[in-house]
């Protein structure tokens, strides 16, 4: 703990018109903490004033508080007396500051996947090779050394050998010559190459570059774990910046994500829940290294996805030697709602290509699971929360393929579940102590709210105005008593903005405007009955 012990810091403490939710006792009452550069101090004669007042109001809870903080005080006062600490000149006592590397400390992803030299070093038996060849040639008709090696992803050293052995058993043959030297050479399959790439494509149809062994990949998230990200007051505030959020929602997403465990974000919808948990992947760190496609016990997995799996935030040097059935992304970010099913959870077998199709979990490892919307699956809550247990707590998933194999992967993710309902009502004690972190997204204050409006100007370039925000809340949200939101401000203001190209005019923040808009976005708060009945029982 952090102490200031002067005048002057309570005195700023005073002045500042804002403080987070944790500086205080219950409700915004009995402040007592300061941020100062992202750092918490207790701020020592805040602690006897807020006491005085407690005792006042006998306030139990507070009080609770406040003299567990006077002990703790009284402790670190003795002790800095006993160092021969002189305190009417020091403002700071307790823990020191955190150094810059404590304060913004950056993840380094070391792990490179080594590239191969020999078929051994590949980790897979020459017979899944010998057919995958046969694939990618009965597939293309005719192609050159260099063709295999943009097609499979393994240096050529080890396709010659290959070539050559599927040469000496007539399966193969060399029908013309690109260029200069053996690469160039173009392969075409003999009668009994066909009949042995018929016999291959029936165990599978997969025809792209070369799988890595399961052990491999494991190894892989391992290596890239998000466990070794390391969140702190600081480094939060670069991954949120020009996002109007509530200090304490911050104080409590960053121990979460620190957790690398799982989080449950609940509270009103429109308020970033969905935004916080993107948000969250700057703090991951470097890219990572994944593999095309897994093999495992003769299945092949497709667990590269160009819709989870973006580009990486950094190009990789030209120089770097790597294994090519590796792909750099980003830290991946899979999102499922509404959608989402149990079986969606499990490998995914297509029986036309013979190839699986890695389920959510998979694909997120060394990232986020954001399951939005959660209670509102097609899947009851309960089988959806029942099929996280295992997961959740052992932090590895079994997987069961078409023969009845199963498969042990790792659960390396931060797993988010966000939703707008009560998370009371979501599962019982036992489901729910299994998610470590659960917290609420609170509605923004009126300056929040406020401030999102001149980021939401600013960004569709119209003129902030704040008599138009005070007739906005005179007119539309006092009578009503409705509630502010995050969303609202980018909402109305998109809905300004396609009512005034409707009528050719310039978007300002005026009456007429606000008032269009805000009768096309709220719907009245007076229950009509037009004559049809929602289903609410499918």
């Amino acid at each position: 703990m952090r102490l200031l012990i002067d005048q002057h810091s309570y005195d700023d403490m005073l002045s500042r018109p804002s403080h987070s939710r944790d500086c205080y006792v219950q409700n915004n009452e009995y402040l007592h903490h300061l941020y100062i550069d992202g750092v918490k101090y207790l701020v020592a004669r805040a602690v006897y004033d807020c006491i005085k007042r407690a005792q006042e109001a006998d306030d139990q809870d507070a009080l609770l508080h406040l003299l567990f903080h006077k002990d703790e005080l009284e402790k670190a006062v003795a002790d800095a007396r006993a160092k021969g600490v002189n305190l009417a000149a020091t403002r700071v006592i307790g823990d020191p500051p955190p150094s810059d590397d404590e304060a913004m400390p950056r993840l380094a992803n070391a792990f490179t996947p080594y590239q191969p030299q020999t078929i051994e070093e590949t980790g897979l038996n020459r017979t899944f090779l010998f057919e995958h060849l046969l694939r990618i040639i009965y597939n293309k008709g005719r192609v050159t050394g260099l063709d295999l090696v943009d097609e499979i992803k393994l240096p050529y050293a080890i396709i010659d050998v290959l070539l050559k052995e599927l040469r000496g058993q007539e399966l193969i043959d060399i029908a013309g010559q690109r260029g200069y030297g053996d690469v160039n050479y173009e392969y075409v399959l003999t009668p009994r190459g066909n009949q042995a790439a018929a016999d291959a494509l029936l165990k599978t149809m997969y025809a792209g570059p070369c799988p890595v062994p399961l052990d491999d990949w494991i190894e892989s998230v391992k290596a890239q774990t998000v466990k070794n990200v390391v969140v702190t007051r600081k480094n939060i505030r670069e991954a949120f910046q020009g996002l109007v959020i509530d200090e304490s929602i911050l104080n409590q997403v960053g121990p979460a994500v620190n957790s690398a465990s799982s989080v449950m974000l609940f509270g009103y919808p429109g308020n970033g829940k969905t935004t916080i948990a993107e948000r969250i992947t700057h703090l991951m760190g470097d890219d990572i290294f994944i593999p095309h496609t897994i093999y495992a016990d003769g299945a092949v997995i497709k667990l590269y996805d160009a819709i989870v799996h973006e580009p990486p935030k950094k190009a990789l040097p030209n120089t770097l030697e790597y294994d090519q059935r590796w792909v750099r992304v980003s830290r991946p970010v899979v999102i499922v709602g509404g959608e989402l099913t149990l079986e969606g959870l499990e490998l995914i077998y297509n029986e036309t290509s013979r190839i699986y199709e890695a389920p959510f979990q998979m694909k997120a490892n060394c990232g986020i699971f954001l399951i939005d919307d959660f209670g509102r699956q097609q899947v009851r809550v309960f089988d959806l929360l029942n099929r996280w247990i295992v997961p959740l707590e052992k932090r590895y998933d079994f997987l069961t393929t078409a023969t009845g194999k199963k498969l042990q992967i790792p659960f390396d993710q931060l797993i988010m579940f966000s939703t707008n309902l009560d998370p009371n009502d979501l599962g019982d004690e036992a489901l729910l102590r299994r998610i470590k972190f659960k917290f609420e997204i609170i509605d923004p204050t009126e300056a929040q709210w406020r401030e999102i409006w001149k980021i939401m100007c600013r960004v569709y370039k119209v003129t902030y105005n704040e008599r138009g925000l005070d007739y906005l809340l005179e007119k539309w949200y006092k009578p009503d008593a409705r509630p502010l939101r995050m969303c609202q401000p980018r909402d109305i203001l998109l809905q300004a903005l396609a009512i005034a190209k409707y009528n050719m005019e310039t978007v300002t923040l005026n009456a007429d405007l606000l008032d269009a808009a805000c009768a096309t976005y709220f719907t009245s708060k007076e229950k009509k009955n037009f004559g049809a009945k929602v289903r609410l029982d499918l």
